[in-house]
Formats: structure tokens, sequence, C-alpha cells
């Protein structure tokens, strides 16, 4: 099926027709920011926000998940859950479905995760192109994040006064046909995609000093600086950077027991490998006790072990963890003052691109 397009005076009938009998998950304002949530009435949705607090992974990968059920009187039953529903994820940023590619490939390497895989399966993502940058703390064209060439099932592109419509599978396909306010692509449209597009190529700018398929090699000369332990100074240790982030993974298990002792759930949650407990193990040994060590390793998950184990980085630039970051630890800066002299100057290197 060739791109389609819909006019914006025919989008709030798309969507009203996308919440009829679907659990639909979108941008909407909360005070002066925005988050993802349930589009309940076409008003609710916002698809001129800029960024999101926390990421639409909360719908494959909750906060809070439940594993199993176990009962414990007659001998250990245990019944596994897999709580999840088909659902639509309207408007999410091409960082965040660069960011769900990662994290399929992570939650279904090795050991497959049922509970990710299952809500993954039973979702349809439906992608929306970002013509400018957020604001000063995105960096995602130097993570390769800012051209999604796939992850979603639909993509819209806006131009004018309608939306270019890219269709990535045949699940995206089939909801454009189930559609009475779509029409075909034409030539108009096209040209004012292409418009679009060259507006975004110069809108966007180069801001690392260094192309980020170098940082796995930037990182490992820097693994014994001194400049961790002057950062960590800065570093309060909360963690807001890991929960905030699309790309963060780690998560602790814990058993919750009924007070008849003789029923429970395991559940997971998020974790952050920035609290001081997260590698400590029994005996009360930690593996990263120190500030600076567990600092370091985010970096060098974000820039270097996700990308030799996947061949993508494991930062996708959107930048919320400077935003919510209380000492303003930036991510630009850090890894510009890790490269140091390895590498050209930022003015350097754009005179090169």
């Amino acid at each position: 099926m060739l791109p389609q397009a819909i006019d914006k005076e025919n989008f709030m009938g798309f969507v009203v027709g996308l919440l009829t009998d679907n659990f639909v998950a979108g941008p909407m304002a909360k005070g002066d920011k925005f988050v993802f949530g349930q589009i309940e009435k076409y008003s609710d949705l916002r698809m001129d926000y800029t960024i999101t607090l926390l990421p639409p992974k909360k719908y494959f990968f909750p906060q809070w998940d439940t594993l199993i059920r176990f009962r414990l009187d007659k001998g250990v039953t245990v019944e596994p859950v897999v709580n999840s529903q088909p659902q639509i994820i309207l408007g999410a940023h091409p960082c965040d479905i660069y960011a769900t590619w990662l994290l399929d490939h992570v939650f279904s390497d090795k050991h497959a995760d049922p509970n990710y895989l299952d809500r993954r399966k039973r979702a349809v993502i439906i992608g929306l192109d970002c013509l400018k940058p957020c604001d000063e703390y995105q960096f995602c064209l130097d993570m390769g994040s800012l051209y999604p060439e796939t992850g979603y099932d639909l993509f819209l592109t806006p131009i004018g006064d309608a939306y270019f419509v890219d269709i990535g599978t045949e699940r995206g396909e089939a909801l454009l046909k189930q559609s009475t306010h779509t029409r075909p692509a034409t030539n108009t449209d096209f040209s004012k995609r292409l418009t679009a597009l060259e507006g975004k190529k110069s809108a966007f700018r180069h801001r690392l000093p260094a192309e980020a398929k170098y940082l796995p090699d930037i990182l490992a000369d820097a693994y014994d600086s001194l400049f961790w332990e002057a950062l960590a100074r800065r570093c309060f240790s909360c963690g807001s950077c890991n929960i905030v982030c699309p790309t963060c993974y780690c998560f602790n298990v814990l058993d919750e027991l009924q007070l008849n002792l003789t029923e429970g759930e395991r559940k997971r949650h998020w974790d952050s490998c920035q609290l001081d407990s997260f590698a400590e193990v029994a005996g009360g040994e930690n593996f990263r006790k120190e500030r600076s060590s567990r600092l370091r390793h985010r970096f060098f998950r974000k820039g270097k072990y996700l990308r030799e184990a996947f061949g993508k980085s494991g930062c996708v630039g959107c930048g919320r963890c400077d935003r919510s970051c209380v000492a303003k630890i930036n991510s630009v800066e850090t890894y510009s003052q890790i490269a140091g002299k390895q590498v050209a100057s930022p003015a350097e290197m754009g005179a090169k691109r």
C-alpha cells in the first residue's frame, strides 16, 4: 500500500475511530509539561507536544509488573501472570520509537521476556515526526535516532494542513483500510513531505564533538580518568536519570505475601544503577560502592555496552535525563569533556560532516 495522507480537518475523525473499542495512549498536557496517558476524547490529545516526562515504554514495561502468583498452603502452586491488552500508542516521537526498537531486542535476546513481548506484540505504534528540536537538551541527531527506519506501524509527518502517513507494517496498513478519513498521498503531498524533511535537516545540529560510533573507544580510554570522581561530586545518586530514560530496563524483584501467609505475588519494579544499593549482593559486598563508579557505569551502558551488544547506541539523545537531573549533569558536556583532545573540535567536526 502506497503512503496515505490525512487532512488535519479529518484527523479528529481518524482519532475518534481509533478510540472506538481501543485503548489509545498519547501525549496530553499535565500542567506546563506533557505525559503519555490514556486518550478518552480527542481534546485530550496534544499532537503539538515537545517531549513527555516519561517515555511510552511504560506501556510495554510498566513501573510495577506482577510476574507470578503463588500459594503455599498445600505444597507450592505457581501461576505465571501476563497482564496485557491490545493498545495503540499514538504520537511517539522518533527517539522513543528508536528506544522501543532497542528494548524489543533486549527483551527478546537470549531469555525472552513473555510479559514485555506479549504487550509489544499486541500494540500498534503510530509515530509522529518532530521537525524541530524539543529544546536545548536534545541531541538525537548525534545518536542516530532522528530518522526511524523501523519500529512503527504508521508514521505521521506534519505537512502543513495534513499528515503524510508512511506505512511500516501490514497491521498499520489494515488500520488505515478501516478508516474513511484517509486518502492516497498525492504528488503535492510528496513534495510537501520532502520540503518538511529538508527543513528538519537544517533545524537539527550536531552537538557532540565526535560521531557516536566512536564513543565506545572514547569511553574505554577514559575508564580510569579522575573525571568520573570530579563529576560524581555533583551527583546525588537519586536515580532520576534512569527513571525517565526510554532505554533503561533494569528492575528489582520482590515477593509480597498476604496476611494469611499462604498467598502472594512476585513483582518487579523499575530500578536504578545510580542507587547505592543497586550492586549490593548477599554478604553486603557492593560492586559499585563508589558513586563515581555508578555514574561511570551509566555512561558506559549508554555509549558503549549496549552499542557493542546490539549495534546501536543505548542513548537516543532525548535529553530526559538532563532535564530531570537536579545536579544539572549534562550528557553532551560529559561526552565532550571525556573526548577532550582525542577528537577534533565541534567546529572542525561540523565542517567535516
